[in-house]
């Protein structure tokens, strides 16, 4: 075995990655990727124990959240600039030590392990997922684990909008440092994992007053699918401040923006879409980008996850461009924002300048920005729908879109629904029915597309606020059925959310995440209602009855 990781729902064979990540990461990048979260978590304990004393460093909170999103699914191929961020954290560590003093707590081998380069693989090799050798308590782990990451991938976006919760920061230390012990039990990781979702809440509110307070509330946006006359850049991934400022920076110069993925609710911002020349989204969800991007012509950037490593004989592969988390072998890095300065994007558009324009590859428009304020502002229209009948049921399909053939089940079953129910939708998930012609509901959409998967904090808005309009006493009691799916760990603290928020009966799909053991995924299954998908015919009939 080279490597082991299962946290995504393509891991191999649904059990784990063994030889190479389905992903594309190689087993030397999946491998020091387990030593970045190993160090992680010593500086995690570290920084847990000085909130206590009053003595916690703001740097720790930040590197704590750099790491695990660097972490994420398809954020970052970089092997040395991982190791580099090894490295930064061994030396951050080493400070929090100084500063903790000497103790009578039992550290673990995260908080005392301080080797040198020359030992980090083989110590790689020994702190991965398979540290644990109890499955059910591994399981629980990495369920808390993985929420913990896409927590931070939130927590995050919020950071480069200059908005911080130290409530956040404190409880991803103290579950880090609860996940780091190995006598923690089945019972205390369960209650850890509900705990994960409170806060998962919370940080998504956080994102969204980010948002929100920055740009504007999302507006009812046609956005166009074709391209212009103009050389372009396109823009994938999910940081809005990079937008905002690769926007600014290319105002007047003659090159367009365009959006690709789950960069595309851009364009429902009222602050983002005022620039002309963002012109578009191009293209689809980001398993698809190596089509994309060949018609593209122009350079691409990365600020986030979705990345796809282009072959060797890629034509594009010379023409991607990251920054932030996200990190590719042989890609231009864009270097972080300093004193206050935006960062320096001119690189890209000069490049821009000397590349065709885009090919275009379909025409028309597809229309989205039904976040909470949007769709609230609507309510009565909504109501009155759903009084009437004319609404018969509203079917929450946010998540995440990949590769694998069976993912067509959401473009079937989309198009199978009846013409009486309306998609809630968030995240990359919506390229599987946001281009079909499913018309509206009294001048409702049948897909009320509320942005990227870090959006999705405005469903759980609709629902409560729905609840409270019809004076329900439990959200389950709503018109509303959760069929989701999923991808990544940004999927993982959405479903923990949820549950936290009480909503029973969730299917996941296309398949249920492998790195559920049987007794866990029975609890889940026990406990919460937590399903899997069957065919479309089946599932539709079952959820209409219910």
């Amino acid at each position: 075995m080279n490597m082991f990781c299962y946290q995504c729902q393509e891991t191999s064979k649904g059990t784990g990655c063994a030889l190479m990540g389905v992903c594309g990461k190689t087993p030397e990048v999946s491998n020091i990727q387990d030593l970045l979260l190993f160090v992680a978590r010593g500086v995690a304990v570290y920084n847990n124990e000085l909130r206590k004393q009053r003595k916690a460093s703001a740097i720790a909170d930040k590197y704590i959240v750099d790491a695990m999103f660097i972490s994420i699914t398809n954020a970052n191929f970089d092997f040395e600039a991982i190791k580099e961020k090894v490295k930064e954290g061994l030396k951050l560590k080493s400070e929090l030590a100084v500063s903790f003093g000497a103790t009578n707590i039992s550290l673990p081998d995260e908080c005392t392990w301080n080797g040198n380069e020359s030992e980090f693989m083989d110590k790689a090799l020994e702190v991965g997922v398979l540290r644990t050798k109890d499955e059910d308590i591994r399981s629980l782990k990495e369920l808390v684990h993985y929420g913990l990451k896409g927590m931070a991938a939130y927590a995050e976006h919020a950071y480069n909008l200059d908005k911080t919760d130290d409530e956040i920061f404190t409880f991803m230390q103290k579950a880090l440092a609860d996940i780091a012990c190995e006598d923690i039990s089945a019972d205390e990781l369960v209650a850890l994992a509900l705990e994960t979702g409170k806060y998962g809440v919370q940080v998504m509110a956080l994102l969204d007053a980010a948002n929100t307070g920055r740009f504007g509330n999302p507006e009812i946006t046609q956005v166009n699918i074709g391209v212009g006359k103009n050389p372009g850049i396109l823009i994938s991934g999910h940081d809005l401040r990079d937008i905002e400022e690769l926007l600014q920076q290319t105002e007047g110069t003659g090159v367009d923006v365009y959006t690709h993925s789950e960069m595309l609710p851009a364009h429902y911002y009222p602050h983002l879409k005022k620039h002309k020349h963002l012109v578009g989204n191009f293209g689809g969800a980001w398993w698809q980008q190596k089509e994309d991007f060949e018609a593209f012509n122009g350079p691409i950037l990365f600020t986030t996850n979705c990345i796809v490593p282009p072959s060797k004989n890629a034509i594009y592969k010379d023409r991607i461009f990251t920054t932030g988390a996200a990190g590719l072998d042989g890609a231009k890095h864009i270097a972080e924002r300093k004193n206050g300065q935006p960062k320096d994007f001119s690189e890209i558009i000069s490049m821009a300048k000397q590349c065709q324009s885009p090919r275009e590859i379909e025409k028309g428009t597809i229309t989205g920005g039904f976040a909470h304020a949007q769709v609230l502002a609507l309510a009565d229209k909504v109501v009155d729908a759903v009084k009437s009948g004319a609404i018969k049921k509203f079917f929450v399909m946010a998540g995440c879109d990949g590769r694998m053939k069976s993912r067509s089940y959401y473009t079937d079953f989309a198009n199978a629904l009846p013409g009486d129910t309306v998609i809630l939708t968030a995240g990359c998930a919506k390229y599987r029915y946001n281009k079909l012609p499913l018309g509206d509901i009294g001048g409702i959409p049948r897909v009320l597309d509320a942005g990227q998967c870090n959006d999705s904090y405005s469903l759980a808005v609709i629902a409560l606020k729905l609840k409270e309009v019809f004076g329900l006493d439990d959200i389950n009691q709503l018109p509303i059925t959760y069929n989701i799916a999923w991808y990544e760990q940004k999927a993982v603290i959405v479903l923990l959310a949820l549950l936290h928020l009480g909503v029973k009966n969730i299917h996941l799909g296309p398949t249920l995440p492998g790195f559920l053991s049987p007794n866990v995924a029975k609890v889940l299954v026990e406990n919460f209602g937590i399903g899997g998908i069957s065919t479309v015919e089946e599932d539709i009939e079952m959820f209409m009855a219910g």
